[in-house]
């Protein structure tokens, strides 16, 4: 039961900071969210899985109550954890502590709500990666839109509805594209399955059990099912060419929301098309894996180009998300262990490392008033801890040697180019290029804002819009105090040195998280004939 423990510690976190007044509220949230982060801490210590949650392996932490029926499908509370989901909910634990903390600084009005949604979105995301009925599921993966909606919405900035609003249409439109391609899978099934459990989903779909659905036969069902589910999830990864509202969602978010949004909730989609797409479908994605992995190629290139375009570093480090996430793809359609299990380990790399530069940025921006490069230089020597820190988190997503980032990339790099499918070697080497570009921004952005002589020289009228002629009004400096550029308190940083930590931990011994995540992916290898 210590699953339903850690996701009731954050409902009751939800409704404490809720009721408690505003002043206490910060504190509050972030000394019982350490309460989710120890027990997940715990959990992962005491971790016994062993092979695969969905193709009958033994799950860790597993809970099976029988719930009520939905027609002839019987619904059950089941959930339990695998090597692919365990790293996951500890990295959602630690993400939610460091955003808690680090909005101690921006976040100044109707702080108990702010608070306590983000606990309501942690218990959200540890649903998403631990329930086994997809009804479960489905439920945690809606009612993590709501905390996120009206976070952007309300303490965001000056088109925070517009990025809101872009932000829910788009993902809720693609969940009902996923669940009618999931449905039409158990239709198919028919009486092969009496309930939504996604293990036994997954393995009647594995032992060639669908038939026909009216006149659409099982092969067309099974690939027009995939679609549909790729579709929705990639909405959410983001995937080239559904990916624009994502730079909309950070750039009006809170800083702290950022981190979450990247950290976590991008992967979702891919945690999603893994366990979905990837392991139910594994033959179709076998079948169609050039046109996946062009996908995902055009997502490294086309995402890393953009940021490469960008003024403002939210954007530049919100389009690097997009690029690096067309490595989790690349790597989940190789079907190699160090594929899809570099697919995997990317993606917790990503989440720490991107946390660290949002929360970077934040810091930044709460003593600037501004993210636009043209308007800072020389930050290095006012705030040389924090430059640092941006510094060493940028060196990691370039994929610098004894960083996660370095490793993440490549496993997915190993993995793919000894993939069995047609072009993968090609695939591959372009996606490589990708490095050079991701290198050419982010050093061309430390470059103009952490080093050279200290300025901050662009013109503003008295209604604080630019009088040179330049972009971005809002992110004016207000007043001349603003130039008072000064290092940042400790309750900022800490965060920051904890993000960085781990980042490095895992670079330098990645079989804390890389065992049990192949030992999780081995059996998807196994049942679907991949090598």
């Amino acid at each position: 039961m210590i699953i339903e423990l850690l996701i009731g510690l954050c409902l009751l976190g939800t409704v404490v900071v809720l009721v408690s007044p505003s002043r206490y509220a910060p504190r509050l949230a972030a000394g019982w969210s350490l309460l989710p982060l120890v027990v997940s801490l715990l959990m992962y210590a005491g971790f016994n899985g062993r092979g695969n949650a969905l193709l009958g392996g033994q799950l860790a932490y597993e809970t099976m109550v029988s719930w009520v029926s939905l027609g002839p499908y019987a619904l059950n509370w089941h959930v339990g954890l695998d090597g692919i989901s365990m790293p996951l909910i500890v990295l959602s634990t630690v993400l939610t502590t460091a955003a808690i903390v680090s909005a101690w600084t921006p976040i100044e009005e109707r702080e108990n709500q702010f608070y306590g949604l983000v606990l309501f979105l942690e218990a959200s995301l540890v649903g998403v990666f631990a329930a086994l009925d997809f009804f479960v599921w489905f439920v945690f993966w809606e009612a993590v839109l709501v905390p996120m909606y009206f976070l952007i919405a309300i303490w965001g900035g000056p088109r925070r509805k517009y990025a809101a609003i872009k932000f829910f249409v788009y993902t809720n439109v693609a969940s009902l594209v996923m669940f009618i391609g999931f449905f039409a899978l158990i239709f198919g099934l028919g009486n092969s399955i009496q309930s939504l459990d996604m293990p036994a989903i997954a393995q009647a779909l594995r032992a060639g059990e669908l038939g026909s659905t009216g006149a659409i036969a099982p092969s067309t069902l099974k690939t027009l099912a995939f679609v549909a589910m790729f579709a929705g999830f990639a909405v959410k990864v983001p995937v080239v060419p559904v990916h624009t509202w994502l730079p909309d969602a950070h750039v009006e978010a809170p800083t702290p929301v950022s981190v979450l949004l990247a950290g976590v909730l991008l992967k979702m989609g891919t945690y999603a098309l893994l366990r979905f797409n990837f392991t139910m479908l594994a033959d179709v994605a076998q079948q169609y894996a050039p046109i996946i992995a062009l996908f995902a190629v055009v997502s490294v290139i086309y995402g890393a180009l953009l940021a490469l375009a960008q003024q403002d570093l939210k954007r530049i480090v919100a389009y690097s998300s997009v690029s690096s996430m067309g490595y989790v793809i690349l790597g989940l359609v190789a079907y190699t262990v160090y594929g899809v299990g570099g697919a995997t380990f990317q993606m917790l790399s990503h989440g720490l490392i991107s946390g660290l530069l949002f929360a970077c940025v934040g810091v930044m921006y709460n003593i600037t008033h501004t993210r636009m490069v043209d308007d800072m230089s020389g930050m290095a020597d006012r705030m040389p801890v924090t430059t640092s820190m941006f510094v060493a988190g940028a060196f990691a997503y370039m994929g610098l040697p004894l960083t996660s980032g370095f490793l993440g990339e490549y496993f997915v790099f190993l993995g793919t180019f000894g993939a069995d499918f047609p072009g993968a070697a090609w695939f591959t080497a372009i996606s490589m290029f990708g490095i050079v570009i991701v290198a050419g921004y982010l050093l061309y952005a430390m470059q103009r804002t952490l080093f050279g002589s200290f300025s901050l020289e662009t013109d503003y009228g008295a209604d604080g819009v630019r009088t040179d002629g330049g972009e971005n009004a809002d992110e004016h400096l207000e007043s001349e105090a603003d130039h008072d550029v000064h290092r940042a308190a400790a309750h900022d940083i800490v965060p920051l040195a904890i993000l960085l930590a781990l980042v490095i931990v895992l670079g330098v011994a990645p079989e804390i998280a890389f065992g049990m995540i192949r030992d999780a992916v081995s059996p998807m290898l196994a049942a679907g004939g991949a090598g």
